[in-house]
């Protein structure tokens, strides 16, 4: 059964990626946290496991759109290049600090990011604005900001690059191009930093936080997912589907807060 529920959770991500454009996080996090929750053996760490799987999926899931971005000429490379320092050491930080504060103040950072952007995506704009990028030093230290947040939260960095971008000018598709580039650093040392600080349990199937039984039901099958949401936002509303998404973010916000 338990089966079941990763491929679900993984196809209902991968859709909702490609037809959104965003990171699979925002629904992985908080499902696999109820799941792990229900498990005595990792209920005590099920949003520090959930947040570590989820950048561990990443590692999988977004390759594919990577690739695609880059085949197009997208990506702002030399931009990614100035940032990756800062998504590194970012990362690992976020890590770190995942570990340090404990499931149930994690559980509420993330329960408080959720309820941003659900109210974000319900009145936010993707007009670029005019503002010309700052120089390498500080582009690398919202690489730091962005990774940090991102690898405490289990996110790939869009929500927080992609408005960065526009803010400064970059037209949207290069804005999401870039943004999946620089999610696959925070991937990385996100996920090396939850392997490293977690405490391996021979009851669970688990490599430190990484959950290897969730992350392959749920890396395969959000692999099967996104060219669906692709597929389906050339014959629907994508704001009708931003809506419906952003209550759920908000239903989500006030379930993680009130637990």
């Amino acid at each position: 059964m338990i089966w079941i529920e990763y491929a679900l959770t993984g196809l209902v991500a991968g859709f909702l990626a490609g037809y959104l454009g965003i990171g699979g996080g925002l629904v992985l996090v908080p499902v696999l946290s109820w799941l792990f929750s229900r498990d005595p053996a990792t209920a005590g760490m099920a949003v520090q496991m959930a947040v570590a799987t989820s950048l561990a999926t990443m590692l999988f899931t977004s390759m594919s759109s990577l690739l695609a971005h880059h085949r197009r000429g997208a990506i702002l490379w030399q931009l990614v290049r100035q940032m990756i320092p800062g998504l590194l050491a970012g990362a690992l930080l976020g890590s770190f600090i995942a570990d340090r504060i404990g499931n149930t103040a994690l559980g509420n950072v993330f329960g408080i990011f959720a309820l941003i952007v659900g109210v974000q995506m319900l009145r936010g704009s993707t007009r670029p604005h005019n503002r010309p990028l700052p120089g390498p030093l500080p582009v690398s230290a919202t690489g730091a900001v962005i990774g940090t947040i991102s690898s405490l939260l289990g996110i790939g960095g869009g929500s927080l690059t992609v408005p960065w971008l526009l803010w400064h000018g970059q037209r949207v598709q290069n804005a999401i191009a870039t943004a999946a580039a620089c999610g696959y650093p925070i991937a990385i040392a996100g996920t090396a930093g939850f392997i490293f600080l977690g405490e391996t349990q021979s009851s669970t199937p688990a490599l430190g936080y990484v959950h290897l039984q969730a992350l392959a039901g749920v890396a395969l099958f959000s692999v099967l997912g996104a060219p669906l949401g692709v597929a389906a936002v050339h014959r629907s509303s994508p704001l009708l589907a931003r809506r419906f998404f952003a209550a759920f973010l908000l239903v989500v916000a006030v379930k993680m807060l009130l637990r």
